[in-house]
């Protein structure tokens, strides 16, 4: 009887011992009163970090919310404070001032650490580079990624990432919604453009890959976006529901090329396009559980975190018919972090009736609890990875950090490596060859004079300026700058004229007839330039309005270097 007593109760131990270590953390080898700084392997730190986490914990970790202001709103801080807000996203609109972007993100950070478990917000923001740069202020306006493409090399990429980063990172922001690695094969895009590196898959996969790299040599996690592809439509997913009418045939071999070449090199996180491609799959991509499930996940094997883009857009809230029901859909479909560009209200529906399922459907709460412990996984891997942006940044530091002195000489650099001599005439322009018209871009401000004519008149001193505003002109402002421009022409042998859109190619194909030699430099996409010029003497592309672009123009058109760019498009 005792040998059955001694065996059952040595069973009993055993059964014990192994049941706690095979539910790891969630037991009580972590003492209770433990939190997410707290000196354990992160694996199972994470899963006691999700155990100790209510219902609402665990769905405010996975939502991502901007502000509208300049700081926070006390709606916001009541969803860090009450409720444990994962994330949270700074928008271009709130951006003038870094000392008050720093400011807001340490004040966040501090209400993350006053709650019990003490888990620290991701804080993302878009800082491609070029065009889209959502942190304004002192920060550097770069070349972009178009111009990247043009440079044709991928060490520029990686520089462009690290500077960017390193900038955003001194403001205590630890996420980039970059790169873009959309394709440009649309010409129409006024979305993608030249935040595209290019049309070539491969080259774009290579690219993206070199700037994933610099990202997180400089401490700050990369996003790639926006999957599966946004380059083959001219629609905008702000406005609709864009469609891609592609099978999977070429969407292997073209769209999703960029990608693989990501995940084979383990990017940390994907952005989820509010796309659809009706031919593969019926539901838009950041809604499909096909797309992010089964082809991000299963077939293309990507571990990291899925994130939606902003949930607010018409191309995802207008096809699921209301924004509480796109939340839920774009949780079932797989991705982790919901982004919402307005901060919902603490009782609105996207809440009150997903948190409902998760209290009444197992499936959805094994779905949200997934989500939220990947998110908790790669904030532990990345806070305690010992290159992670500041909690409570610097500020008395930030003049020091931003602009970034070593990123300022690169992005010259790279912009001079960016230039392409498109079409060669009259090449390079000297200051002696008669009387020159300058047309560029009218005054940033009252008062004070644009960069890109500040460069022109330090090659071209004595030439005379006729400014323009270029957007939104109509026909009536085209019309009218196009016979201004006609009558002016006779005064002079030599116009320079800034192309940066398709209404500023429409006013300089007015000088078609004039008779004098026409040099366009394009700024931009490429695409306004490349047809109906052949009047023009030079056509030099720059691809985009940096300072650094127009200073890389002026010098290249004066022969201070060769031009070496070459078009990333066929």
């Amino acid at each position: 009887m005792k040998k059955i007593f001694s065996f059952v109760f040595f069973f009993l131990i055993f059964f014990t011992i192994s049941a706690q270590k095979s539910k790891g953390a969630s037991n009580n080898s972590i003492p209770s009163e433990s939190n997410f700084w707290s000196d354990y392997p992160n694996e199972e730190l994470a899963d006691f970090l999700i155990s100790k986490m209510s219902d609402e914990e665990l769905l405010a970790q996975i939502f991502m919310f901007g502000w509208a202001g300049e700081e926070p709103s006390a709606l916001l801080n009541q969803w860090v404070l009450d409720r444990g807000l994962g994330s949270v996203k700074v928008f271009g609109w709130n951006t003038d001032n870094t000392e008050k972007v720093a400011k807001s993100i340490s004040m966040l950070q501090q209400e993350a650490q006053s709650r019990h478990l003490q888990i620290p917000l991701f804080v993302a923001t878009d800082q491609e580079g070029g065009w889209i740069r959502h942190v304004k202020g002192d920060t550097t306006e770069t070349p972009g990624n178009m111009a990247i493409g043009a440079s044709q090399y991928p060490i520029d990429a990686y520089y462009s990432a690290y500077y960017i980063s390193r900038e955003i990172k001194a403001l205590g922001i630890n996420m980039n919604f970059a790169p873009t690695v959309d394709l440009y094969t649309n010409r129409d895009s006024s979305v993608i453009n030249v935040r595209s590196f290019g049309e070539d898959a491969e080259f774009v996969g290579q690219l993206g890959s070199a700037f994933v790299a610099g990202s997180i040599a400089a401490g700050v996690i990369p996003t790639a976006k926006h999957f599966p592809g946004h380059g083959d439509t001219s629609s905008d997913s702000h406005v609709k529901l864009p469609g891609v009418y592609i099978d999977w045939e070429q969407a292997e071999k073209r769209e999703l090329v960029p990608y693989k070449y990501l995940i084979a090199q383990n990017i940390p996180a994907i952005m989820s396009g509010h796309l659809l491609y009706p031919r593969i799959e019926q539901d838009p991509v950041s809604l499909s559980r096909g797309w992010l499930h089964d082809i991000l996940r299963e077939k293309l094997g990507f571990k990291g975190l899925v994130i939606t883009d902003d949930m607010m857009m018409t191309g995802a809230w207008g096809y699921a018919g209301s924004s509480s029901e796109a939340f839920k859909r774009a949780i079932e479909a797989g991705n982790d972090i919901i982004l919402s560009s307005r901060t919902a209200e603490l009782d609105e529906r996207l809440w009150t009736m997903n948190l409902s399922n998760i209290r009444s459907n197992p499936n959805f709460r094994e779905i949200v609890t997934t989500a939220a412990r990947r998110v908790v996984l790669s904030k532990l891997n990345y806070f305690k990875g010992g290159n992670a942006a500041p909690l409570y940044p610097e500020i008395a530091r930030l003049k020091e950090q931003i602009p970034d002195r070593e990123g300022q000489k690169f992005f010259l650099s790279q912009a001079c490596r960016s230039i392409t001599l498109y079409k060669k005439g009259t090449f390079p322009l000297q200051n002696n060859g008669g009387k020159i018209l300058i047309v560029g871009p009218s005054d940033i401000a009252q008062g004070v004079e644009s960069p890109f004519f500040i460069e022109a008149k330090k090659r071209y001193e004595g030439a005379d300026s006729y400014k323009i505003n270029y957007d939104g002109l109509g026909p009536i402002g085209i019309d009218w700058n196009g016979n201004q421009l006609e009558y002016m022409a006779g005064n002079y042998d030599t116009i320079i004229f800034y192309v940066p859109n398709e209404e500023g190619a429409a006013i300089a194909k007015r000088l078609k007839n004039c008779g004098k030699r026409v040099i366009i430099l394009s700024a931009l996409a490429p695409i306004p330039v490349m047809s109906g010029f052949d009047f023009a003497d030079t056509i030099l592309l720059g691809y985009s309005y940096s300072n650094f672009t127009y200073q890389a123009l002026f010098a290249a058109l004066a022969g201070e270097f060769e031009p070496k760019g070459t078009l990333p498009l066929n």
